[in-house]
């Protein structure tokens, strides 16, 4: 019992003693179970090191480890009560197990251990703090986007209380939106040279607040002609908004995320254009258009002070001018807008954007001469399109984040869009069956939006953001603008069939801008 006594006395004073070689004499069996546990700790669970149990049979097992270690590297043993001994070549200290000269020294699981621990707790905050900027920076973008679309049809629904308000035809009322439009698009291709200049975040802003101010102003004109500068000031800060968006998202939001990112984007601008006939036209039926114009102008001054409360987040990561591939001198504008693939981009868009409004503005009157039905239940499968189109933009974004393969995604889906619109043209499937297969191709056609702009954005030379998605979105408004002489020629000349076969023939013929488009973007990589 003396040798027991002895060790006992040591470890209370602090030192660490060898159990004596007594015969008859054992560990008590609380150092014994401590000893089985920093054996499992130091053979089985490396990480949590050894350094967390010492006793007479921790030291004994660390001995034993020890002992498979060459001769002539000493180690200082846990338990044992032994020093490093020092030596040329050796480090002593209680991380160190022994090296020879030259070599990294190894370190004692326990302190292996808690620096993999550090550095793990280190990275989660690191991802946890990046998800969260990437979050508000994508709501963010995407409310200003909702807004900008709900903008865009504010007036329109309120176009039979305005007309008895002025005394003034449709006409007239229709040439307002021509020139909110006009001015938009023509702005558009320019408004990327000033983000990339002076940066997205205040032109953001100028942009909500200009569109707020216009049509809450609008609210209090006294008379119709009051309104037309008014189209013109929205126009103008309508055209920042693409450029802008994507530059903010293009340089905040992580890699891994961007086609998410792209795809909140867009499906937040078709939210915007469902609410503005519901909230605006609801609230003109029941308070009066003055009433719901000034109370619009007035939730966009609120979403202006929202980005307010966060514009340090939206600073932007500063980007190197887009510089010429030989001689580094920065490239002009023109230059830049008319690279083959920035032009095959802009091409992309005309040709998507002329088939997507020949679909929305004319399937639901060429549906009810199809089948002969009524326009409320033609007008179906218009919903059914784009309710499919916004659940594919969704899945598009998780599609993108997962694949590099965007130029398959993009043509596959405008391949599939097309197959389907020409099924309908036969003419021969049920009514039902078209709702269905409609459905099927707006979903198909949602899917690559995401995967598109990645596209565009890999091809666009570094600092050019802003300008080349300001250039290449001005082709949706030539689009939209050029689609309806074409179709609306169609359907007074009843050629049904015609109209779903252009529109069919149209996304086909993009999947070739977006070759194009990939290819370029090949070689912007390349450099």
């Amino acid at each position: 019992m003396a040798g027991t006594e002895k060790v006992r006395i040591a470890r209370r004073s602090g030192r660490q003693t060898n159990p004596p070689n007594v015969k008859g004499t054992l560990p008590h069996r609380g150092e014994i179970l401590k000893g089985f546990v920093a054996l499992f700790f130091h053979r089985c669970v490396p990480f949590c090191g050894g350094g967390l149990f010492k006793g007479p049979v921790a030291g004994m097992a660390d001995q034993r480890r020890r002992s498979s270690l060459p001769a002539s590297l000493p180690a200082s043993v846990p338990g044992s009560g032994r020093r490093n001994i020092a030596s040329p070549g050796l480090r002593s200290g209680p991380v160190s197990i022994g090296s020879s000269a030259g070599e990294k020294p190894m370190q004692d699981p326990a302190v292996r251990g808690r620096k993999g621990r550090t550095g793990a707790m280190t990275d989660l905050a690191a991802d946890t703090g990046r998800l969260r900027k990437d979050r508000l920076t994508i709501g963010l973008v995407s409310l200003a986007h909702l807004m900008s679309h709900f903008y865009q049809l504010s007036l329109a629904p309120l176009f039979p209380l305005l007309h008895d308000a002025f005394s003034v035809s449709y006409l007239e009322l229709g040439s307002v939106s021509t020139s909110f439009y006009l001015t938009s698009g023509v702005c558009q291709a320019f408004a990327g040279i000033v983000v990339d200049r002076y940066g997205p975040r205040p032109l953001l802003l100028a942009g909500i607040a200009a569109m707020a101010a216009s049509i809450g102003l609008a609210g209090l004109a006294p008379s119709f002609w009051m309104l037309y500068p008014l189209a013109v000031i929205a126009g103008i800060g309508n055209s920042v908004f693409h450029p802008a968006d994507f530059s903010l998202l293009s340089s905040q939001v992580s890699k891994g995320r961007l086609g998410r990112a792209y795809s909140v984007h867009a499906f937040c601008g078709t939210v915007g254009f469902a609410l503005a006939p519901v909230v605006v036209g609801g609230l003109g039926a029941i308070a009066g258009w003055r009433v719901a114009l000034v109370s619009a102008g007035v939730a966009g001054l609120v979403v202006v002070a929202l980005l307010l409360r966060y514009y340090r987040l939206l600073a932007a990561v500063s980007e190197r001018p887009a510089t010429a591939a030989a001689g580094g001198g920065a490239i002009s504008y023109a230059r830049l807008i008319t690279t083959p693939a920035i032009m095959m981009a802009f091409l992309y868009f005309l040709l998507t954007a002329a088939a997507g409004t020949g679909f929305q503005t004319f399937s639901t009157a060429s549906l009810v001469e199809f089948y002969g039905i009524s326009p409320q239940t033609a007008a179906t499968a218009l919903t059914a399109y784009l309710a499919g189109s916004c659940l594919g933009i969704l899945a598009g974004g998780q599609l993108a984040d997962r694949t590099g393969r965007h130029a398959r995604v993009a043509v596959i889906g405008l391949l599939a869009c097309a197959a389907l619109i020409l099924l309908v043209a036969t003419g021969r499937l049920p009514f039902l069956a078209s709702v269905v297969v409609v459905a099927i191709a707006g979903f198909a056609q949602g899917v690559t939006a995401p995967s598109r702009d990645i596209l565009v954005k890999a091809a666009t030379p570094p600092g050019a953001t802003g300008k080349v998605f300001g250039f290449v979105y001005s082709g949706l408004d030539a689009g939209s603008t050029s689609a309806p002489l074409l179709f609306g020629a169609f359907l007074d000349g009843h050629a049904i069939n015609a109209i779903f076969l252009v529109i069919a023939l149209l996304y086909a013929l993009s999947t070739v801008s977006v070759l194009s488009v990939n290819r370029g973007r090949r070689s912007v990589q390349s450099q």
